[in-house]
């Protein structure tokens, strides 16, 4: 995200820094009594929640303005599900200290990181619905998919050619599918774009990485003994859900 010298304020650094880490979120930045978007983040939280989309303008040199787009802190709970469900990950940030007791720029910190496969609050979830987190992995001859939902504890592992993932997909209708960086392009030709995609390390879709995540999670040395250790590429998919929990 570019900055422009209309930006260039202790506050504004502050939130380009945090936006880094979290460069495909939305960051809702606390100030004061109020949670403010910036930049393209407040163009899409204007839209998504109906919100008003402002813009700041400092008017010298000809700069650039800035959008901006907010909404008061305590209505947190109403917002934050619109932003989840329209497939949005969010990062919110918070003021770590009393801005009374100090002379300088306020510290702010990412206190959660809320993405449409892991919400768990109940104003987050939608009542009475699976709230599903997909991994498809792209093996050698075969797809590899796994189903998690934190929210029931519904762990699911399939393997098998893109017709059938696609089925499971399509009848599970996870809020967010984890895939291979690079391979969004090949998921969109198999599976469409209907899916709110989110882009893994190569590394985290490996047989070692897998068989250390699965292991460790059910404290056992094989998976021998749940039936599902000839899934190899299945086997890679759910180690990759286990990944992001």
């Amino acid at each position: 995200m570019a900055q422009n010298k209309s930006e260039d304020t202790p506050m504004m650094r502050q939130f380009y820094s945090l936006k880094e880490k979290h460069p495909d979120a939305v960051l809702l930045f606390r100030c004061g009594d109020f949670y403010e978007t910036y930049a393209q983040d407040a163009v899409e939280a204007s839209q998504i929640l109906g919100i008003t989309l402002t813009r700041r303008n400092n008017g010298k040199n000809g700069a650039m303005a800035l959008e901006m787009a907010g909404f008061p802190h305590h209505a947190l709970d109403a917002y934050l599900p619109k932003l989840i469900r329209a497939g949005r990950r969010v990062a919110i940030c918070d003021q770590l200290e009393d801005p009374k007791l100090t002379k300088t720029l306020v510290k702010r910190g990412i206190t959660e990181l809320v993405t449409p496969g892991v919400a768990m609050s109940d104003n987050v979830l939608q009542n009475k619905e699976n709230n599903f987190l997909a991994a498809v992995h792209f093996g050698k001859g075969a797809l590899g998919l796994s189903f998690l939902d934190i929210s029931t504890g519904e762990y699911l592992i399939a393997e098998g050619p893109s017709d059938h993932i696609d089925k499971l997909l399509a009848n599970f209708a996870p809020k967010e599918v984890l895939i291979e960086r690079g391979r969004r392009q090949q998921f969109g030709q198999s599976f469409g774009t209907r899916y709110c995609l989110r882009e893994l390390e190569d590394w985290v879709f490996t047989d070692d990485f897998a068989r250390e995540q699965l292991n460790r999670h059910f404290k056992v040395r094989n998976l021998k003994g749940f039936g599902v250790d000839h899934l190899k590429n299945g086997k890679v998919a759910a180690g990759a859900i286990l990944s992001h929990t």
